[in-house]
């Protein structure tokens, strides 16, 4: 079961993210400038995000099988568009059709998870699906840039279409929920449940709103290199080849395979310290980013590798937001709690997209021939998603340890925690 859950969202992550090695050929093929070929990225990222509290009513009503197949094969008929399109338009209305298709994929993937091993064990196995879907932007990387430099854009776009349909084959033939008696623990409420809650009451808790903004400050850094700046910059603006440019988001994705299952462990093992886990992450990556847009000349190979590590690294921390919704949401809602989470990473993305290439056309105008200070300007603009994320997850922490201060449960202070930590520790 969990393999074949793995192999669906692997599938649908190598479609969402294969335009990321495309994005020099997509400008050259649709003629556009920097904010055409962002808009490429915003509509997929916008209609997946949009799509997310719909897509957890959905699956809270009639499962995941039918929401894994049917999504992986809408993505599958976008790639297939998007093969054959030769135009802005089609090229936007393909766009659509992934995002549309996309949107289902994860929170299915984590729901079947949260009912497939026990509590204790589901954060652990949250990141292990997150880690083994990553392996789908690995081979966006590599592969797939190697077959689209091999043998086109179309022959490239239509093999992705066959992925796709062969996900959703495998889904209908594999998928299923567990059975009553088959599992020795509790699992989720049934789906008539959510009947009985509306989304609005789903929502409310500020510890689902906590999984946002957690997840929104988690991922977006990572998914604006991976998803459609990363190979630009790195080409253009760093003097990369191509082939260095996958090796670095090739390092990207490894650390955050490597780092999936230690957030997973850190999280089930310190379940009241999880926003500083993400705080922590936060601040290390916007540090990395830091290093790389301050100086005014490309950086050495070396630093580009330790820069993609730490970006990668963070990327896990957004799946705590998961965890959160898991925590905070309201039982027969769960797959509406964590498909409003999930909007939030993509959210942040979209904005963050689209400032870079707006950015980008209003520095320079008329050219989709930029330079590393164009770049350093536009990048620097992540700063603000940045910002609102950090500020959403302190105000939310605050007001969600409020209720669970109220319920009996006090949090302490983070010194006092470590003062504690140091008096319990045995004298050297």
């Amino acid at each position: 079961m969990f393999a074949t859950v793995a192999f669906v969202y692997f599938v649908a992550v190598v479609q969402r993210t294969a335009l990321g090695v495309a994005g020099v050929e997509a400008l050259d093929r649709f003629g556009v400038e920097a904010l055409g070929l962002a808009s490429l990225s915003v509509v997929q990222i916008s209609i997946y995000a949009a799509l997310q509290i719909p897509a957890g009513a959905l699956l809270d009503r009639v499962g995941p099988k039918a929401m894994l197949a049917v999504g992986s094969l809408v993505m599958a008929s976008g790639q297939l568009l998007l093969a054959h399109a030769d135009s802005l338009w089609l090229a936007l209305a393909a766009r659509v059709l992934i995002g549309a298709g996309d949107a289902p994929i994860f929170i299915s993937a984590t729901r079947l998870a949260s009912e497939w091993f026990p509590p204790r064990q589901a954060p652990v196995m949250v990141q292990v699906t997150g880690l083994l879907g990553q392996a789908g932007q690995l081979a966006s990387a590599v592969p797939v840039a190697w077959l689209l430099h091999a043998s086109g854009w179309t022959v490239t776009f239509s093999v992705l279409a066959g992925l796709g349909v062969a996900a959703a084959i495998m889904a209908v033939l594999r998928v299923r929920m567990p059975h009553h008696g088959e599992l020795h623990y509790a699992t989720a409420a049934p789906h008539h449940g959510a009947a009985k809650i509306s989304i609005r009451e789903a929502l409310r808790p500020p510890g689902v709103r906590l999984a946002f903004w957690t997840h929104w400050t988690g991922m977006f850094f990572a998914n604006t290199i991976a998803m459609l700046w990363g190979v630009p910059f790195l080409i253009q603006g760093q003097g990369l080849t191509p082939a260095q440019a996958s090796v670095l988001l090739s390092v990207l994705v490894i650390a955050n395979m490597a780092t999936g299952p230690l957030m997973g462990a850190l999280t089930a093992r310190h379940p009241l310290r999880r926003s500083w886990i993400i705080l922590g992450s936060a601040a290390v990556t916007a540090t990395a980013w830091a290093s790389v847009l301050i100086p005014a000349t490309p950086r050495p190979m070396i630093h580009l590798i330790l820069w993609a590590a730490l970006l990668g690294a963070g990327g896990p921390a957004s799946l705590v937001g998961m965890d959160f919704a898991r925590t905070f949401g309201r039982p027969g809602r769960l797959g509406t709690a964590t498909g409003f989470a999930n909007i939030g990473g993509f959210a942040a993305t979209v904005l963050s997209v689209a400032l870079v290439g707006a950015t980008l056309q209003i520095v320079a105008p008329g050219t989709s021939e930029y330079t590393l200070d164009n770049y350093r300007i536009a990048l620097a603009t992540m700063g603000i998603p940045w910002a609102i994320g950090v500020a959403g997850i302190l105000h939310s922490r605050r007001r969600t340890r409020a209720i669970m201060a109220a319920d009996g449960i006090h949090v302490p202070p983070i010194r006092d925690a470590i003062a504690r930590h140091r008096r319990s520790s045995p004298r050297s």
